[in-house]
């Protein structure tokens, strides 16, 4: 069940990558709701993901301090 979660919140992420403010909005949802060991796996699929778009690398903040 958590596996569907984390594949559901990165689908989301990427439908909501056109804007950085909701991008934010539900990046920090799912810190809330996904376990550490998924926010690491999360961490590195945002570095990849974000590697291409300048303008979400700034939102990475939120997954950094936790």
């Amino acid at each position: 069940m958590p596996r569907m979660i984390y594949d559901y919140t990165k689908s989301i992420l990427e439908r909501v990558s056109f804007a950085p403010d909701l991008f934010v909005k539900e990046l920090k949802k799912a810190v809330r709701n996904l376990l550490p060991h998924e926010i690491e796996h999360l961490r590195s699929w945002l570095l990849f993901f974000t590697k291409e778009k300048p303008e979400l690398q700034k939102c990475l903040f939120v997954v950094e301090r936790n």
